[in-house]
């Protein structure tokens, strides 16, 4: 009988679910598996920490919808792939986690290296198991890709022990058919309901959410948006979704108090959420009262919380639903209606509703207006944030790293076209930025990639700096340099009305880049922030820019929003 290697068949496998890159660090545990892939189309990205790989893994899932696949060998790498592993399954995105294990023939002893991986995992994944032998690799891997690309997304965990990789199995054997999910056609009943919802509300209000953008709903929600005239909002997972210069755009919904009144969903009877998670944001922040009539547009079912009591659920392909929804509701929310009940008088009208949105898009933009022009050093965070939306185009990708850069980044930069501004609002993890610009290069080599990250945040994953110049991938990393975790002065500040333990030193930025083969620059006032992004962005390399940051403008920013209400 006629063999192959169990690694082999793993990397068949892993080519004939379309896997296109592997982000990891290989162990002697593992060497079949990283020899097996020379002779693969798929390319395999060496990285210089684990956590970096997963992150990667995570972004190139974010972006493309296929699973990101991450590999480790046993023990401390794959436990190092544990943050971002969780990170993936907050943000819904689809990870393929897979790491060496113990051989069995010592797995059920004490030994060296043995830890629980399995059980380790399963609680940050949807599925997490240890293939038992050779010959199971084909199914456990199309139950990997398909539990981590199924609604909900999220990471999967498989191990693999050392004998299982290096044993033989029969040539015969080879990978299972992918079998797509195909899109679900929503209930007709369901549809019925929720129009009649609509048709009889006061003032509906429409929040999407990160599970748009997965769906690639853009053009009908601005469909749905349209036909009826209605506002809508995006948490800041959703940010793009619906585009912030659209007549109806409310803007991402803030972290500060009065972002939540000035949105209007104080006002709203009706709130219909299209791809929207608990995890996104606090449906309290919007439902205070629980007396909104929801109407949940998902993919999947909704979450349980006492503050997003669902009317109406309507469970399948979120544009299909959108589109025959809009079609079902026969008024429109618009200045020109004649067809809605009269609106009590304490309550504001849908068309004061769209007033202010034309008012949170004009005070945003008055705000980018004059971040532009202030000259202060070091530079106002609204300067930087306009500089940056100056120097991208509308398609290019920023991914804004956990801290006080992604409150500013994630309420004030404009986004045209989803997934073009990434945060992390699932687990907020810092230190994502870097790893994840890499892969998101990969995954769109034609846009531009920028990494805006704290200088905190940049020195938990800067060592991925060589992994993009000895792998040739540009991207620009835009540090914002105060030597201190910002968020958490800003945080204590307004709390305790002082800070302590938050402030470190620095390396020379400059210097460090340059050490790593990459283009270093550091920003001595304001007027250079914006001629040095544009030369950073336009060269075919790795390049970090240091601009310090005064985040004195926290503080005023809250004493005009009220309180940071979170998530951060």
């Amino acid at each position: 009988m006629s063999t192959q290697d169990a690694a082999r068949l793993l990397v068949r496998t892993l080519e004939a679910e379309g896997v296109e890159y592997v982000f990891g660090i290989p162990g002697e545990e593992n060497i079949h598996f990283v020899d097996a892939l020379n002779d693969s189309p798929i390319r395999y990205v060496l990285v210089r920490h684990e956590q970096g790989a997963a992150f990667m893994a995570e972004i190139y899932g974010r972006l493309t919808g296929k699973a990101g696949v991450a590999s480790a060998t046993l023990g401390p790498g794959a436990i190092n792939l544990q943050l971002g592993v969780a990170d993936a399954t907050t943000n819904s995105t689809p990870v393929v986690a897979i790491s060496a294990q113990v051989g069995l023939d010592r797995i059920y002893k004490e030994s060296h290296q043995i830890v629980d991986l399995v059980s380790l995992f399963r609680p940050i994944t949807k599925w997490s198991e240890l293939a038992p032998r050779a010959e199971a690799l084909p199914e456990m891997v199309r139950k990997a890709f398909k539990t981590a690309q199924t609604e909900r997304p999220g990471a999967v965990y498989l191990a693999i022990p050392e004998d299982v990789e290096s044993a033989e199995v029969s040539a015969d054997l080879g990978p299972l058919p992918v079998n797509v999910v195909r899109p679900q056609e929503p209930s007709a009943a369901q549809i019925a309901r929720a129009a009649d919802v609509i048709a009889l509300a006061r003032q509906p209000i429409v929040l999407a959410g990160h599970g748009a953008t997965r769906a690639r709903a853009s053009d009908a929600l601005v469909y749905f948006s349209e036909r009826l005239g209605l506002p809508v909002a995006t948490t800041f997972n959703g940010k793009g979704v619906f585009p912030d210069d659209h007549r109806n755009a409310l803007g991402a919904v803030g972290f500060m108090r009065h972002d939540h009144v000035n949105f209007g969903f104080d006002e709203a009877d009706v709130l219909i959420a299209v791809g929207y998670e608990l995890q996104e944001f606090d449906p309290v922040k919007v439902n205070p009262n629980a007396d909104k009539k929801i109407i949940h547009i998902h993919q999947s079912p909704a979450e349980v919380d006492d503050h997003y009591p669902v009317e109406v659920g309507i469970q399948g392909d979120v544009s299909r639903s959108l589109r025959a929804l809009a079609d079902s509701v026969h008024r429109r929310f618009d200045v020109n209606a004649t067809d809605r009940p009269p609106a009590p008088a304490h309550h504001h009208s849908t068309d004061e509703l769209r007033s202010t949105g034309q008012k949170i898009r004009r005070m945003l933009q008055e705000e980018l207006a004059e971040g532009a022009t202030e000259d202060g050093y070091p530079l106002s965070p609204r300067r930087i944030v306009a500089d940056v939306r100056a120097a991208m185009r509308r398609g290019d990708i920023v991914l804004a790293d956990t801290g006080a850069v992604k409150m500013w980044m994630a309420r004030m930069y404009p986004t045209y076209e989803p997934n073009t501004l990434l945060v992390s609002n699932g687990l907020s993890s810092m230190g994502f930025s870097v790893p994840g610009a890499i892969a998101a290069k990969l995954a769109h080599p034609d846009r531009r990639v920028l990494a805006a990250t704290g200088d905190g945040a940049f020195l938990m994953n800067s060592q991925e700096l060589e992994t993009a110049v000895r792998e040739n991938i540009p991207i620009t990393v835009l540090i914002w340099d105060d030597s201190a975790y910002g968020l958490i002065e800003w945080k204590m500040d307004l709390d305790l009305g002082r800070s302590s333990n938050i402030r470190f030193g620095n390396p020379d930025f400059v210097r460090y880049a340059e050490s790593f083969g990459a283009r270093g620059y550091r920003v001595e006032s304001a007027a250079e922030l914006l001629p040095t992004l544009r030369k950073a962005l336009a060269e075919d390399a790795v390049s970090v820019i240091a601009v310090p940051v005064d985040y004195s403008h926290n503080l005023a920013l809250t004493d005009k929003l009220g309180d940071l209400t979170g998530p951060f």
